[in-house]
């Protein structure tokens, strides 16, 4: 299709006049275009890890709140293992092995903390 449109236009990324036969054109040639798309492309990359790094900056490492779990008699499983400072296996394995009891509370199995407690003993 071709056009009776002479429009003159300034590149947008070498800053040339030109001729443009199209509304829509915003380069003076195939390189100009191909330069822009590359350093959008980079400026885009840019901008993910950018906002990656602001985002990993904003995330907050949880620190288990230790004050509520020693004001407690009770406690499941993953609060026996941060009080004692051991992984949640350990303390499963304990369990199967009859070195810790607990008693199954719906979904979850609880600790008396007297028990725990005593292993140090």
């Amino acid at each position: 299709m071709s056009s009776n449109l002479y429009i003159p236009k300034t590149c947008k990324h070498c800053g040339n006049a030109f001729t443009a036969r199209t509304t829509v054109t915003k380069y003076c040639g195939d390189t100009c275009a191909k330069k822009a798309y590359k350093a959008r492309k980079r400026q885009e990359k840019i901008q993910a890890t950018l906002s990656k790094d602001m985002k990993q900056q904003k995330e907050v490492v949880q620190v288990p709140n230790t004050n509520a779990v020693n004001n407690k008699d009770f406690l499941s499983v993953t609060e026996a293992s941060q009080l004692i400072g051991v992984s949640r296996w350990t303390i499963q394995r304990m369990i199967q092995q009859g070195r810790l009891k607990a008693v199954s509370f719906g979904r979850k199995r609880i600790v008396a903390r007297w028990q725990i407690e005593n292993l140090f003993n």
